[in-house]
């Protein structure tokens, strides 16, 4: 193995990846090293390279960014006993700390010590990673490398949608960008009765549709409630699963949810957003915040599901070499794309 690999980095304060030559990560005693195969691009790489100012407060410089990927082990470190090289695996981006209250309690997920591989420290693409042991997750046969390296925002939908109980209920899901379509796959696979997702993006809404069984509605000309007549739907939805990011689509709904309906919030609005604050109590609305994924339980449940039938692979809409990188950021920027996955062999 040679002791320099391909990586994007971010070289400088300012737009854009730089692919670089630099120096094959050295693991420590609980550590792997994985060769990388594939890795998707994310929502959060978009705004590294934008550089807005959460990445320009959060991102140090120089740094290899990326989260999702999927590889081979070619390394373990000295301590690590349940791991062998050649073991194909995808992998936590979260790295814990193992101090606070919530990491001790097993409540990982929490940790406010919490540093992100890609974001704070170096990431996934290139061509090797180091990775702690405890963060790696083995990929059984059914799960291709493609698949393994969407599994971090998979896991932000499964989380999301298994929020609350989805059997038999209505459920809306504001925001038809690839976690909001998969969510909505995963809201089907597990029983909901109605799935109806919104956005104002027709290319967007018309992956929706090829992915999974779902009402797709376009709320820039068409009322949300006019669906209710069409699902036989009385009141409303009973859970929603919000996206966006949007501060009109969290209002819309609050506006056409159910009393005592439930809402999981992943998409984060841009700066703050007015509420109204009496709607929600008088209509006895449960929100949960939603953050990443419970580590491990949202791994072991989305393994098991896709073993068992779930398919998203349909939200991969483009396939590209690594050095294809600049494309492959251009066509996520264009917001006619679902997941774009590099191929880093």
């Amino acid at each position: 193995m040679s002791n320099m690999m391909r990586a994007l980095q971010k070289t400088h304060a300012g737009e854009g990846l730089e692919m670089v030559r630099v120096p094959v990560p050295e693991i420590g005693p609980d550590d792997v090293l994985i060769r990388v195969n594939k890795t998707g691009i994310c929502g959060t790489d978009m705004h590294i390279w934008a550089w807005d100012e959460w990445a320009a407060r959060t991102v140090p410089v120089p740094l290899v960014t990326g989260h999702e990927f999927a590889g081979e082990i070619v390394e373990i470190g000295r301590d690590v006993e349940d791991l062998k090289v050649g073991q194909r695996c995808s992998g936590e981006g979260h790295l814990i700390g193992r101090h606070s209250r919530q990491s001790r309690a097993g409540k990982f997920h929490l940790d406010p010590e919490t540093r992100g591989i890609g974001v704070n420290e170096p990431g996934a693409f290139a061509e090797y990673l180091r990775l702690p042991a405890f963060n790696v997750v083995p990929l059984p046969d059914a799960i291709d490398d493609e698949i393994g390296a969407i599994l971090d925002p998979l896991g932000n939908a499964v989380h999301t949608a298994l929020s609350f109980d989805l059997v038999g209920e209505d459920v809306l899901i504001t925001g038809a960008g690839p976690i909001g379509i998969m969510a909505a796959a995963v809201a089907r696979h597990v029983g909901a009765r109605h799935v109806v997702i919104t956005d104002v993006n027709p290319a967007r809404l018309d992956l929706a549709a090829k992915v999974v069984d779902v009402v797709t509605v376009n709320v820039a000309e068409e009322e949300l409630r006019d669906v209710f007549p069409r699902l036989n739907m009385k009141q409303g939805f009973d859970v929603g699963l919000e996206m966006s990011g949007n501060q009109r689509a969290l209002d819309q709904m609050v506006e056409t949810l159910t009393m005592g309906g439930r809402i999981a919030l992943l998409g984060i609005p841009p700066g703050k957003s007015p509420v109204d604050w009496s709607r929600i109590v008088f209509k006895a609305i449960t929100i949960k915040g939603v953050y990443g994924r419970e580590i491990f339980e949202t791994w072991y449940k989305m393994i098991a599901m896709l073993e068992n039938g779930l398919d998203v692979r349909g939200v991969i809409t483009h396939r590209m070499r690594a050095d294809a990188y600049r494309d492959g950021f251009a066509t996520m920027g264009s917001g006619a794309s679902g997941k774009v996955v590099l191929d880093w062999t």
